[in-house]
């Protein structure tokens, strides 16, 4: 049923905001949902102090697990880590995450097999509408780091970026657009450096 469809007559059935968000579309700050946005991080938080707080690479591994609400394989981090929304979030095997990082995630993050992300990397997939009566609303766009890419320390991915495969992030850069397979990126806007 759509969300202009009325469910028997009465009031419009509303889509999950996090699949809206998920799709792409603005939530504005009015949204009647929009409560569930920091519930959900509030409840994330919970598990992520008891994480934050372990030293124990199996419970480390079994509450990102209940974060993301999916099995990981063999994905090391080494906490402290900083989640808002874990469900839109999928990691692939023989991931690893260095201290410090923060994924602000609801516009999802896809990691696939064997990447590395060094410390203090953020990966942000949220962003606000420029015109200022709807700047606190919300729009989520994905980010997608492939196979074998290199994250170097304190870089920062910005929503609706792809990273392509074995590539490489200098450390400091921001990523604004998309970086081809086999590359090696760099600066403030991240730009092209050489080729792998």
């Amino acid at each position: 049923m759509s969300d202009s469809q009325h469910n028997s007559g009465s009031t419009p059935i509303q889509k999950d905001i996090f699949e809206r968000l998920l799709n792409g579309e603005t939530i504005l700050p009015d949204d009647t949902q929009m409560y569930r946005l920091r519930e959900e991080s509030f409840a994330v938080k919970v598990l992520l102090n008891r994480m934050n707080n372990s030293s124990n690479p199996d419970e480390i591994r079994d509450i990102l697990s209940q974060i993301l609400d999916k099995k990981i394989q063999n994905v090391a981090v080494f906490t402290p880590i900083y989640i808002n929304y874990g469900k839109h979030i999928n990691i692939g095997k023989n991931v690893f995450i260095n201290f410090d990082c923060t994924f602000l995630a609801l516009g999802g993050i896809t990691i696939e097999d064997d990447v590395l992300i060094g410390p203090k990397v953020s990966l942000i997939t949220e962003n606000h509408p420029l015109n200022p009566k709807d700047r606190k609303g919300l729009i989520g766009k994905p980010i997608l780091i492939k196979k074998n890419v290199w994250i170097g320390a304190n870089a920062t991915i910005l929503p609706g970026v792809t990273i392509g495969e074995n590539s490489v992030v200098a450390a400091g850069a921001v990523v604004s657009k998309d970086v081809p397979n086999n590359t090696v990126v760099g600066g403030v806007p991240a730009k092209f450096i050489k080729t792998i």
